[in-house]
Formats: structure tokens, sequence, C-alpha cells
């Protein structure tokens, strides 16, 4: 004999309800994170491909952080190059000048100024480590303090940098050296800086002894400054690679990002009209729910 009641009904309703609400409570999840899934087990099917997107643009963002690192790093190395070229190359012009006219008024202190900006290049820092020591950190890789002190200190003497460069990884595979030590940049130039040391101070008129040593400076002047910018172009060829470089990570992060985003962003739009949808939903449920639980055998058997 086949029962009569309202309970299975109540109960099968209440079940509808109940889904209804966790739909709801879902796409209000989604409203809220912006994302598709709580976690990456949701994902499903692109749950494996997620993961190696988060994993390949985590070491892209650590290869764009080096790369713009050394990029900054090359950068001070280029201003402290150009600094020091067109302080010896304006020397260079004054010392000409001299000898042609046989007037050296203002060469002394023309000298000591570009030997001021030689020495302060040359001990440069970076995040309180010396710029061009090499891998000697604890000092400076250029010791004369004083154009007096050249003149008896021998370039072996004057340097203290070990001539190590650096290495970094700037993206898969790709491994980058750069660096500059100042016996690289200075060891030429210091030979035209001791020549002119030993001339002794270099009044209005120079002595004929010192116009010789001004002759020989202006060639030692020429062979290091060559010398300087035969690094300076090495750096620029650096700086290039590594924005090369640094541009094609940014735009693979891009792709990387994308990817993930596909896969995990929620489309905001559709959310919003899924949201709706359901919330009629539930308030049709509940309507329902409360028409048949009103309902009563008791009211048709009287």
């Amino acid at each position: 004999m086949t029962r009569v009641a309202t309970i299975p009904l109540q109960r099968t309703m209440s079940s509808a309800i109940q889904r209804s609400q966790e739909a709801l409570a879902i796409t209000q999840q989604r409203l809220a994170t912006g994302k598709k899934a709580s976690d990456f087990a949701s994902l499903g099917t692109e749950t494996v491909r997620n993961l190696s997107a988060h994993s390949l643009l985590a070491r892209q963002d650590a290869q764009s952080t080096v790369a713009k690192r050394v990029g900054t790093t090359l950068s001070l190395y280029q201003g402290h190059l150009e600094g020091v070229d067109k302080a010896v190359g304006d020397l260079k012009t004054d010392i000409l000048n001299a000898i042609g006219t046989g007037d050296a008024a203002g060469l002394q202190e023309a000298i000591e100024t570009a030997f001021s900006q030689y020495r302060t290049s040359l001990n440069a820092s970076e995040g309180g480590g010396p710029l061009f020591a090499g891998s000697q950190t604890g000092s400076n890789p250029f010791t004369p303090d004083t154009l007096a002190q050249v003149a008896s200190t021998t370039a072996a003497d004057a340097f203290k940098d070990d001539g190590i460069r650096s290495s970094a990884r700037v993206a898969d595979g790709v491994d980058v050296t750069y660096g500059i030590t100042a016996s690289a940049v200075g060891k030429d130039l210091y030979a035209a800086f001791q020549t002119l040391a030993q001339a002794g101070t270099i009044g209005a008129k120079p002595t004929d002894a010192q116009m010789d040593a001004l002759k020989k400076a202006v060639g030692e002047l020429g062979v290091g400054i060559d010398s300087l910018r035969a690094v300076n172009a090495d750096n620029g060829r650096k700086q290039n690679q590594v924005e090369t470089l640094t541009t094609r990570g940014e735009q693979r992060s891009l792709l990387l990002e994308a990817v993930i985003e596909t896969n995990e962003d929620a489309d905001l739009g559709q959310v919003a009209l899924d949201l709706a949808q359901q919330k009629t939903m539930l308030q049709a449920s509940y309507s329902v729910f409360s028409q048949l639980s009103d309902l009563s055998l008791v009211n048709y058997i009287r």
C-alpha cells in the first residue's frame, strides 16, 4: 500500500534549496575573490598548466629583478666612465693649449681637478661597496689620496682591485659576466698623472723639463682615453644585451600572467548574472517550500 505524506516532498525541496544555497555561496565567493576557484584542485584539467605557469612566472620575475639590478650597475659604470672621460679630455686640451702658447696659467689647478674626478670615480661605491674593486670589498681600489702621492707610488701599489668580474643569470640559460675594475679603467691614465706629478708644480711659465713632461703626458693621456673608451664601449654592449633580455623577460611575464588569468580569474560580468539568477531561483525555492509546508491532508479529509 502506497503511503501518502508531505514529509518526503519537503525533504526533496529542502535538498534543492541546499543545492541552490551552495551554488549561490560559490558565486558570492567568486565575486569577492575574483577567482574561479578557491584552490588549484578545483581548476580541474587546467591545474597542472597553471601550477607550471606560476612556477615559470616566479622564476621569470626573479630573473627580471636580477637583470634590472645589473642594468642599474652598468649605468653607474657608464656615468663614472663618462665623467672621467670628460675630465681627462678637458685636461688634454688644456695641456695642448699650454704647449702651444707657452702659457700654463691655471694648468696646475686643471690637473688637480682632473685627478680628483679620476680618483673619486675609481673609488665610487654602490650599496656600500666599492664599484670598481672586483671582489675586494674591504677597501678602495685606488689608494693615492693626492696627486703628490702619485709621484712616488707605482701602478702596482696604486691599484688594489683583484680583476675578478661578477656574473649574473638574467634569463634562462643566459649568464652575463659584467663588472669593471679600477686597473682596467685607470692604469693607462695613471701613467699620465704620474708624469705630471713628477714634473712638480707647474706655474704660468713651465720650465723646459716641465714642457717635456707635458708633451709626454699628452701622449699618455691619449692612450689612457682610448683604453677607457674601449672599456666603456664593452660596458655599453653589456647594457644593450641586458636591456634586450629584460624586455623579453617582461613580455614573457605578460604571457604567463595571461595564461594564469584565463584559467583562474572569474568573469565578473558573468558572475553578476549568475548571482542574480541564483538569487531568484533561491527565492522561488523558498516560496514553493513555504507553500508546500502549508499543505496538509487534514484540510481535505474533513
